[in-house]
């Protein structure tokens, strides 16, 4: 018998036909990161105010300037930076039958009663338009804003489960094309959408299918490569992510329609249809199906590809041990340790969705110019990559996962006790807490994969992977409604959470040059040999007992 690891190393563990399969993976994270944030853009909330339509035409016989226009509509408010023009209440004056002259310097408003806007608003977007223009959800609609990103979350998590579920039952390569599908439609629909309604619905379906097909290609090609090379493609599959969050803001700049936006945003999941030709479906993932003469036919193709000869017996290829070839929920928390890394794996999702949404919306309400601020707070996420790459090759998977979301914390709680005068510190130490966190976020989706068996893995990601969809709906409610009662205090709970998780993390066991598990066995019972040398730095030996073996050794 041999198994798929053993030809691998004849076939080539990351030769040219895995980088080719690699890189146009990698494409299908950059729109992720536009659907995935997008709405900083195009639900951007400009500065606004109510609009009387006859203010508006007196502004124009009478040649007023806008602020002049202003000053006669809106009453002043307190508000924490002061005395400031309300954005959702005018002074209570029928222009229409009162006497007035175009001398604004004679017009006394001070104690006229004021009301909510009766005729709309008025917004200072310069040309452009967001949903939220479009619609005008602004003052006491403002909360639907939150609504646009909620429902997408909710696509993530009941799609998250459904998909994965079908790319574990009939493959990863159908999977990942039949989501792209749904994208197309469902992303052309939000650009369509005639009402606000109605683009909840659409949106709701676009999360469905955009966050499990690219689950479904992280898995794929995670299974394709050898144990060496998974942290690197996982780790730079996730890192254009970052790349999508740096186009993001240049497109949003010229693009100035949130309705072409986001047509621009869909157009990729379009083109990735074309992927029918260009990629395989997941050797692994045939053999656990028992479906060897189609896993022969890949094994073969990829060794051709990367020109390399097999010796061994490629007929004999079948899955190590496999014991189930239908995955269900039961698997993941059934044994001991299957359940543990479950549970922990599950809430250092929810944690990272929390934390990293929180803060980079809290980047975005700092003020100043928000295409450069989006620009900058993506940069920071570069560093992040590179420090994974730099430290799971010295320390280990689970050393640097534990630093990073306790790193997160103890920003978080620093931020919140510098005080506003020292603004770009404040900032800075804001940023490093960005920093750990998509460290966090980043390996997190790696190291679960490293932690489930062949049949169950895609399915096991997806299940741990939905409480991010809570994270994600549960972090802009939490960040504002919190931040009503004390500016600082979502970066207290969002410290509490990024420390519990690290602590959590120390509990899971290390994966570093450990081959992938093929069955719940492997999880719960296998012991390892291992001859490292440390002078180079690299396992020279490996060699997995069965159980059989492991009853006398334990």
């Amino acid at each position: 018998m041999t198994t798929f690891d053993e030809i691998l190393e004849e076939a080539g563990k990351f030769g040219p036909y895995q980088r080719r399969i690699f890189a146009l993976l990698c494409l299908s994270s950059i729109p992720f990161a536009g659907v995935y944030v997008g709405i900083v853009f195009q639900g951007f909330t400009p500065d606004h105010w109510c609009r009387d339509s006859a203010v508006v035409e007196m502004r124009q016989t009478c040649s007023w300037s806008l602020a002049d226009s202003r000053r006669l509509t809106l009453p002043l408010v307190n508000s924490s930076g002061g005395l400031q023009q309300s954005s959702c209440e005018q002074y209570e004056v029928d222009w229409n039958t009162t006497t007035l002259s175009c001398d604004t310097q004679k017009l006394d408003l001070s104690i006229t009663p004021t009301t909510a806007c009766k005729d709309g608003w008025e917004y200072d977007y310069k040309g452009r338009q967001s949903f939220v223009t479009e619609f005008d959800l602004v003052c006491s609609d403002a909360w639907l804003v939150d609504m646009y990103q909620a429902t997408l979350n909710v696509g993530y998590l009941v799609g998250s489960i459904t998909i994965g579920y079908l790319a574990d039952r009939f493959g990863r390569k159908i999977s990942f094309l039949m989501s792209n599908l749904m994208n197309g439609i469902a992303g052309i629909l939000v650009a369509v959408a005639p009402n606000y309604v109605s683009l909840l619905v659409f949106r709701t379906l676009y999360g469905f299918g955009v966050k499990g097909g690219w689950m479904s290609g992280y898995v794929l090609i995670t299974e394709i490569v050898g144990v060496e090379y998974r942290r690197t493609v996982g780790v730079l599959y996730q890192m254009f992510f970052s790349v999508g969050i740096l186009i993001l803001p240049l497109l949003a700049y010229f693009i100035t329609d949130w309705r072409w936006l986001q047509v621009v945003i869909t157009v990729p999941y379009i083109l990735f249809l074309s992927y029918y030709w260009f990629i395989p479906e997941s050797p692994r993932w045939l053999l656990s199906q028992k479906k060897k003469s189609k896993a022969v036919e890949i094994t073969e193709a990829m060794a051709k590809g990367n020109k390399m000869t097999l010796s061994k017996n490629i007929e004999t290829l079948r899955d190590d041990n496999a014991e189930s070839c239908t995955a269900s929920f039961m698997d993941l928390i059934r044994t001991p340790k299957m359940r543990k890394h479950t549970f922990i794996l599950s809430y250092n999702w929810f944690t990272s969705a929390v934390v990293y949404q929180g803060l980079i919306m809290r980047l975005g309400i700092l003020g100043g110019n928000v295409y450069i601020d989006f620009l900058i707070s993506g940069l920071v996420e570069f560093p992040a990559a590179l420090l994974i790459l730099f430290t799971i090759e010295r320390f280990g998977r689970r050393i640097p996962f534990a630093s990073a979301n306790i790193v997160a914390g103890a920003a978080c709680f620093i931020t919140a006790l510098i005080p506003d005068s020292m603004f770009w510190f404040k900032t800075a130490v804001a940023c490093i807490g960005r920093l750990g966190i998509t460290m966090a976020f980043e390996m997190v989706v790696f190291v679960n994969t490293e932690l489930y068996p062949t049949f169950v893995r895609n399915l096991g990601v997806s299940v741990c992977s939905t409480l991010c969809d809570v994270g994600g709906i549960v972090a802009p409610f939490l960040l504002y409604r919190l931040a009503v009662i004390w500016l600082e205090l979502p970066l207290i709970i969002f410290g509490f959470l990024a420390f519990l998780a690290g602590g959590l993390v120390l509990l899971l066991p290390e994966t570093k040059g450990v081959p992938l598990p093929d069955t719940i066995d492997d999880i719960e019972r296998s012991v390892y040999y291992i001859t490292y040398d440390k002078e180079k730095q690299q396992i020279l030996t490996f060699e997995k007992l069965k159980p059989a073996a492991v009853f006398y050794f334990l």
